[in-house]
């Protein structure tokens, strides 16, 4: 069957194309963001803990528009993106009472996950303001967690889903492009990892790497109902060695590009970030790579 268009990653044939111009046709008093989540049920569209890909299906009935293969209904509002219309965390008071000595001390630590919990706007007010990046909302898969002592917050993990293309850690798990694609979901990135700046205490963030290793997976497969078994960061290597990385067993794989995931100009327009990643399994390949290899 001829392919007429691709978008993320999949082959759209002509055929596909067709019954979404039917399907439109079939339900004439629909606006867009119904189509496009009665699209998903008929395609069977879904995430792993049973969400609808709706977004990815909107998406995709745009291309297929701005190509000219279908016909939309006129937008009935126009609504700002949901990250645009989200207001900055506002400050939430804490002690700040400096916190020294060593890991043994602060026991017993609590990795607490706060995403649609109440301590969720903690999480995002302490890294608004002493995460030098600042709060940016994740998307996709994502889970954050605040890590206490006695009831005091000592850092801040967010965890996303991972980037579609990195070439260092591609090249090291050794997958072809149509595995990439088909198992990205089952690794995550670690987009923010803040010890608070008062918080001076030895060897502890090598230490809450080691721990939030054996925490993340089964925290992950529970709410999002499928496994990890890779994890990954970024460090911006001009201001930070990665040295609490390595300590925590993992591996500097390379550097970036420097030109973001949708460059055009294939000139560097970001910083160089150092990669890192994490097996969470010891054959980790063969599940990445839907057991080809």
């Amino acid at each position: 069957m001829e392919t007429l268009i691709r978008y993320r990653g999949k082959e759209y044939t002509r055929e596909d194309i067709a019954f979404v111009r039917q399907f439109i046709a079939e339900h004439p008093e629909d606006s867009r963001w119904s189509l496009s989540r009665k699209l998903c049920v008929a395609w069977d569209w879904v995430q792993a803990n049973g969400a609808l890909r709706d977004m990815v299906c909107r998406g995709l009935m745009l291309e297929l528009a701005r190509a000219g293969y279908i016909q939309l209904p006129p937008l009935r509002q126009q609504n700002p993106p949901p990250f645009l219309r989200r207001k900055r965390p506002t400050w939430t008071e804490i002690d700040q009472t400096p916190v020294e000595g060593k890991v043994a001390d602060l026991q017993p630590l609590e990795f607490r996950q706060v995403r649609r919990t109440s301590a969720e706007p903690l999480f995002n007010s302490l890294i608004e303001r002493y995460h030098y990046l600042g709060y940016g909302q994740p998307v996709g898969e994502h889970l954050k967690y605040i890590v206490f002592s006695k009831d005091r917050p000592l850092a801040c993990f967010a965890w996303s889903s991972a980037p579609r293309h990195i070439g260092s850690r591609d090249r090291f798990i050794g997958w072809s492009k149509a595995m990439r694609e088909q198992h990205l979901s089952l690794m995550a990135c670690n987009t923010r990892f803040l010890i608070l700046p008062w918080v001076q205490v030895s060897c502890l963030a090598s230490h809450l790497l080691g721990r939030m290793a054996k925490i993340l997976p089964k925290d992950w497969e529970r709410i999002y109902n499928h496994p990890l078994y890779y994890i990954e960061t970024f460090v911006d290597e001009e201001r930070f060695r990665g040295t609490c990385y390595r300590a925590a067993g993992w591996l500097h794989l390379g550097r970036t590009t420097g030109r973001g995931k949708n460059d055009q100009t294939h000139k560097v327009n970001r910083s160089i970030k150092g990669v890192w990643g994490y097996p969470l399994a010891k054959d980790f390949r063969f599940h990445l790579c839907g057991g080809q290899i």
